[in-house]
């Protein structure tokens, strides 16, 4: 299991703290993930692998903080996301790598302390599209960035892909329903950021996560999508 270390200790006590106390997950976890990661990155940069480290320890802080908290997981990784794209908003160039990096780290914490995989990958991608709309970064690129990464990072914990993919999809299209936006474009975005994912993993790979994403999801038809 993934240790706690630097940023990621001082988010997991952060939100400890701040959950116990106030009882509310998505803002606190969204306010401590900003604050830490412009705190680490101004000190760190985020060139020679600075960035994806920091992603990384603020991602597993988040998903101890959470449970050791008892709180709302998918609460935390849609929170987290926001965050992270609110964080990095003043480092030019480093939001979609901020995004890939985060929720693969999210997910494979998630899966090391025995979570739901879907529901992370799920909220992370809705995060991730609403954190785009408040910092101005292109919607599709953010949903595509975040369900591919959402596929390797299941596959690197031995999880779901497929799973993973189609929750990817649905959190995607739930945000986009939410801030009113074409679903279906969306849905298009995350399908093919989830179905680039599998290149690295090989044609059955990509055959399942493509068997996944058909039909109806989350009310949208992936043959228009």
């Amino acid at each position: 299991m993934a240790e706690l270390h630097g940023v990621g200790d001082v988010v997991r006590n952060t939100l400890v703290d701040t959950i116990r106390g106030t009882g509310e997950v998505f803002a606190a976890v969204n306010e401590t993930v900003a604050r830490s990661l412009v705190t680490v990155l101004r000190g760190t940069g985020t060139v020679g692998g600075a960035l994806e480290g920091a992603m990384a320890d603020v991602a597993i802080g988040v998903v101890h903080g959470v449970r050791d908290a008892g709180a709302d997981p998918g609460a935390a990784a849609k929170g987290t996301l926001v965050g992270v794209l609110r964080g990095t908003r003043a480092f030019a160039g480093t939001a979609l790598e901020a995004v890939g990096a985060t929720v693969e780290s999210l997910v494979r914490a998630t899966a090391e302390v025995g979570g739901d995989v879907g529901v992370a990958a799920r909220s992370a991608t809705q995060g991730a599209l609403l954190g785009a709309a408040q910092v101005g970064l292109n919607a599709l690129d953010a949903v595509a960035t975040a369900a591919g990464a959402a596929v390797t990072g299941a596959a690197k914990a031995q999880r779901d892909i497929a799973g993973a993919a189609q929750s990817a999809v649905e959190g995607a299209i739930w945000a986009a329903k939410d801030l009113g936006v074409d679903a279906d474009d969306v849905a298009a975005a995350a399908a093919r950021g989830a179905l680039a994912a599998t290149r690295r993993l090989g044609s059955p790979a990509r055959n399942e996560v493509q068997r996944a994403l058909t039909g109806i999801i989350a009310g949208v038809s992936m043959t228009q999508a």
